[in-house]
């Protein structure tokens, strides 16, 4: 699961922000820290895609192979963030953050010295493994670096960090695979590992959930199973062959055994009467279909920039350079805003515009350029600005709060799972498209890069090429725009209103501090005996925790335990009056308002009658 947030429970060093602290730079380190891997985690998802047609030239692969580059990745990421948040939650974040850096920086250094597709696409796997590491500690290590005003404004920023990422990585895949080559795309990630390793170690403080729950394997083996079989059907295509359909039967299988698995745990990884909530439910589809309708047409609108057109890998990364620019420029308002405005509204109006820019980019023709792209672009940056920041912020208040980080592992994995779906649906609507155009024989090589090569064959081959990417990137947006349709639709619909989140100096901070342990009072009886009656005294408090332990549908043995206690007291309570050395005794037999008994005759001592 993703790793719960924070308790009290912490050790190690470093600083603890409050929301009254000064603005220094040094209580911002941690989250500098942080969104240094998260960056470079989620910009990994997308900087292949502008270096997708080096790439097939260099390891010589086909579209398949290039969506199981971009699809790995993503999948691994999804199916082993919530497992590797339970196992943060029991040794330590901070212990598999750092984990998660160094096994990342090793499986990108092995991507850029792979030497075939099959290698490039096990590195990347392998990569995905530390990525689901790192992203699963991310909130929490925020959430126990920063509390109140100051936490509104990390979560912003690190929400914004998310947007920019998504949309930065072509931008950054383009200016390093022209200039340095398409292996660098992967070697830039070592200096960034090793410069966030540092600032962990230093100033981020080490926590851990103090009743860990025991990891979810059955759960996670079936969880990894269907999405993977599912993915690998998506990608093939050839729906009437046996294989995509034995694929999609293992598929169905693993789902019900992981639904079974989870039913069945105490502790499991997903707990699935979450998803009778209708809010949390929306959020989990509409944080499915949000990657795909803004970022999954990514690498093949790159394959028409470049292959086509012939734009350069930095000219056709530049190209989503205002998607970026806008997805970063609203995400930090939104963030400072988002405890005054309505999530519903926000989320709903983000997807909305995200599906207006998807829908504005179906404008491809025979004879466009690139410039027809802009406009859609900008629609999807600003509405990805608006939706991301409220999505996980909105899925961890509509659970209870020990259930917080699990919705925030989920809304991760849902994400991620999203964008890998999105990317071998798409990537069939496309390859559809081809082949309606340019016929089968054209469409595997238009499809892995080879554009350029094909409109030299002839004369008439050129406009053939434009025209098959125009059908299928026109196909291939307006699947994308339904996406974004739907999930707005869904949030509108089924989300429940809910008031504006409390400021942050009114929050409960829940995350840090565990709930008020209650404090189980005992029942009093209808009939309650006379000498069930206590005077107040300095032992009545403890008395009374002491008897609650017992039975309360019990009142007479409650009394009893009641004065076996008092009655161990040496000392007489000082706020009795003191008749005849022997008041305590009587109350606690009597009652404090019972009428006094005159003592029993007996005769006197001798020392008695001298005296």
């Amino acid at each position: 699961m993703q790793a719960r947030m924070a308790s009290p429970a912490v050790a190690g060093g470093g600083p603890v922000a409050t929301g009254e602290g000064s603005m220094n730079m040094r209580k911002w380190l941690p989250l500098v820290a942080v969104c240094a891997g998260t960056f470079m985690l989620l910009v990994d998802v997308t900087i292949v895609t502008v270096a997708l047609p080096s790439m097939a030239r260099g390891v010589h692969t086909s579209l398949p192979d290039l969506q199981w580059v971009l699809d790995l990745y993503a999948l691994v990421l999804a199916s082993l963030v919530l497992t590797a948040g339970s196992l943060a939650d029991r040794i330590g974040r901070r212990a598999v953050y750092l984990g998660g850096l160094v096994v990342f920086a090793a499986a990108s250094l092995a991507c850029g010295l792979s030497g075939s597709a099959g290698l490039l696409i096990a590195a990347r796997g392998v990569q995905g493994l530390g990525a689901a590491a790192m992203f699963a500690t991310t909130m929490a290590l925020i959430s126990s670096s920063y509390s109140g005003w100051d936490r509104g404004i990390a979560f912003g920023i690190w929400a914004a960090v998310n947007g920019a990422a998504a949309a930065a990585g072509p931008v950054a895949g383009g200016l390093l695979a022209t200039h340095f080559g398409w292996r660098w795309i992967f070697f830039v990630n070592l200096p960034v590992c090793a410069v966030a390793v540092v600032l962990t170690v230093l100033v981020v403080r080490e926590s851990r959930d103090p009743g860990p729950r025991r990891i979810d394997l059955p759960g996670m083996v079936s969880f990894t199973a269907a999405a993977a079989a599912l993915t690998w059907a998506l990608i093939r295509g050839s729906w009437g062959s046996g294989v995509t359909l034995g694929l999609l039967a293992i598929a169905a299988a693993a789902l019900v055994a992981f639904v079974v698995a989870e039913r069945q745990r105490r502790d499991p990884m997903l707990d699935l009467s979450l998803l009778r909530n209708p809010t949390f439910t929306t959020l989990l589809v509409a944080v499915a279909l949000l990657p795909a309708a803004a970022w999954a047409a990514l690498a093949y609108q790159s394959l028409w920039l470049q292959s086509v057109l012939g734009l350069s890998p930095i000219r056709a990364g530049l190209l989503f350079l205002p998607m970026s620019l806008t997805t970063f420029g609203v995400s930090i308002p939104i963030g400072r805003v988002l405890h005054k405005a309505s999530p519903r509204l926000l989320i709903g109006a983000g997807l909305l515009l995200i599906a207006a820019g998807a829908l504005g980019q179906a404008v491809i023709r025979t004879g466009s350029g690139w410039a027809v792209e802009v406009p859609g672009l900008i629609l999807v940056g600003l509405g990805a600005g608006l939706a991301l920041g409220p999505l996980s912020a909105t899925a961890m208040a509509a659970v209870p709060g020990p259930r917080a980080g699990m919705a925030a592992g989920a809304v991760n994995t849902f994400r991620q799972l999203g964008y890998a779906f999105g990317v071998a649906v798409l990537g069939e609507v496309f390859r559809g498209g081809l082949q309606h155009t340019a016929g089968q024989g054209l469409a595997g090589p238009l499809s892995g890069g080879h554009a350029a090569a094909v409109m030299t064959r002839g004369s008439g081959m050129a406009h053939l090429v434009h025209g098959a990417f125009a059908v299928g990137l026109d196909r291939t947006f307006v699947v994308a725009a339904g996406f974004g349709l739907a999930a707005g639709i869904a949030v509108f619909t089924f989300m429940r209103p809910r008031p504006a989140a409390p400021a942050p100096h009114q929050e409960r901070d829940r995350d840090l501090v565990p709930p008020p342990r209650r404090v189980r009072q005992p029942v009093t009886p209808t009939k309650t005996p006379r000498h069930a009656a206590l005077p107040p005294g300095i032992y009545t408090a403890r008395a009374v925790n002491w008897a609650a332990r017992g039975r309360p549908d019990r009142p007479r043995a409650h009394a009893r335990r009641l004065r076996q206690l008092l009655l161990r007291q040496q000392r007489p309570s000082p706020q009795l009056p003191q008749q005849h050395g022997k008041t305590q005794r009587r109350l606690l037999r009597h009652g404090p308002n019972a009428p006094r008994q005159p003592p029993a005759h007996r005769p006197k001592s001798p020392a008695e009658v001298r005296r």
